[in-house]
């Protein structure tokens, strides 16, 4: 780890770069017209934003399209199905905002924007009112999305929570205040964690972030505090030179001093995330802060869908200090046939990555796959009389008795979502009800 002191580094201002830049950015990077045009049209459907560090420390401009930055930052040809993406080009030729408005709306309502039954079966309600910007998914677990933090410092292009950024009220999920949120953690004592996610909630300042996350600490039920985040690998100067980066770092320690665990849910998709000495040090104040950082991604076809990837990322964040923690399989929403990778390549990679790691970086789970039961866990595959399955594991369910359960399903060269699977009936009869009577497209 880099040695250099807070002094070393440069106090840089955040500002964000969207679809109106890309002209200047274009002309800054040299892009392609071709590219430059894909860019300006996906855009007008799904989210577009990336930041000066993003830019000129992650991406490596001399291999456009294909460096893996570019392609987890930069909409790209082929996020969109074809038919569409030449709708939303003769609709911006056209001129009309109208015509604009609704062809990109019809766009986004078939791109599945909350997938595996966010809005439908995880929104919990007080005195049967629906309380906004929260989800209930696990027993133990509540989600909390302050609005305030429904933005990035830079967008994933695979990022399942897209919707919660096209500026549409029906699609997001925000809570104005914490009041609602307290109220009903008193009347659920079994709710020990509550994660704060977006978005991201470092793209708050630090007071204002502080006003959602002390309240938590009056509520003593609640034992761990998570805080789910991308900004150490987009944005680390909010942790090391950001005007408020010591008051962050100081609101962590409240936490931790309070008795609670704080867990940063940091967000890597590429070991190149934590090559620079801004991310490493971001990474250590926070560890002196005395708050875990856990690491996860997807597994995503063009950015990390290698063994040597994976391997190399989990290396580097034990290096630093940090808990692999999961790689997930991305999700059935937004450009997901762009980035979908099959479960039986999935298992591959995992496993491939797996066996050389050091014992202490064997801490991360995977594949997992998100889906509307719970966390489904593809441990690997076995051969059998009947044939060729995948081995399943629930590691998170939201009826409990679930948990830890093991089911199987034939083995598919191409499946790349539970939703594909034929699950086998007879390995846990009661647990595949369960599962086909929650698994569906939301």
């Amino acid at each position: 780890m880099s040695q250099l002191t807070l002094s070393s580094f440069e106090t840089v201002r955040f500002r964000a770069h969207g679809p109106r830049q890309i002209d200047e950015i274009t002309k800054r990077y040299g892009l392609p017209a071709d590219v430059r045009e894909t860019v300006r049209v996906v855009s007008q459907v799904l989210p577009f934003r990336v930041n000066e560090y993003v830019l000129s420390q992650l991406v490596d401009w001399e291999n456009i399209p294909n460096d893996p930055m570019f392609q987890l930052v930069f909409p790209q040809r082929g996020m969109l199905a074809p038919e569409d993406e030449n709708r939303v080009s003769r609709a911006l030729a056209t001129g009309s905002r109208a015509e604009l408005r609704a062809v990109v709306a019809e766009i986004r309502s078939r791109l599945n924007p909350h997938p595996s039954g966010q809005k439908e079966l995880n929104v919990p309600s007080d005195d049967g009112v629906a309380l906004p910007g929260m989800q209930h998914k696990y027993r133990e677990t509540v989600l909390y999305f302050p609005g305030h933090g429904q933005t990035c410092h830079s967008y994933c292009t695979y990022c399942f929570r897209w919707a919660q950024f096209v500026g549409d009220a029906d699609l997001r999920f925000a809570a104005p205040g914490p009041d609602q949120l307290i109220g009903y953690l008193r009347k659920h004592p079994e709710v020990s964690d509550v994660l704060v996610t977006g978005g991201d909630p470092m793209v708050m300042t630090t007071e204002r972030l502080r006003s959602h996350i002390e309240p938590l600490l009056a509520v003593e039920s609640v034992r761990t505090i998570r805080i789910g985040t991308k900004s150490i690998a987009y944005w680390p100067h909010r942790f090391v030179t950001d005007q408020d980066a010591d008051d962050v770092v100081a609101l962590f320690e409240k936490v931790v001093d309070s008795g609670r665990n704080l867990a940063v849910m940091a967000h890597f998709s590429h070991p190149r995330e934590l090559e620079t000495d801004l991310a490493r040090r971001a990474i250590a104040r926070i560890r002196a802060a005395g708050a875990l950082v856990y690491c996860q991604a997807p597994l995503i076809a063009h950015v990390n869908d290698d063994a040597a990837t994976w391997n190399e990322m989990w290396r580097a964040e034990l290096a630093v200090g940090a808990v692999p923690y999961y790689m997930f399989v991305e999700r059935d929403t937004g450009p997901y046939d762009y980035f979908r990778v099959p479960l039986a390549d999935a298992v591959d990679i995992f496993q491939t990555a797996y066996r050389t790691l050091p014992g202490l970086a064997r801490t991360v789970r995977g594949p997992v796959m998100s889906a509307t039961p719970g966390k489904v866990a593809v441990d690997g595959t076995t051969e059998t009389p009947r044939g060729r399955y995948f081995q399943l594991r629930m590691l998170q369910a939201r009826n409990p008795e679930l948990v830890g359960r093991s089911f199987r399903a034939r083995h598919s060269s191409d499946a790349a979502w539970v939703d594909d699977l034929e699950l086998d009936p007879d390995t846990a009869p009661d647990l595949v009800a369960a599962l086909r009577s929650g698994v569906h497209k939301a």
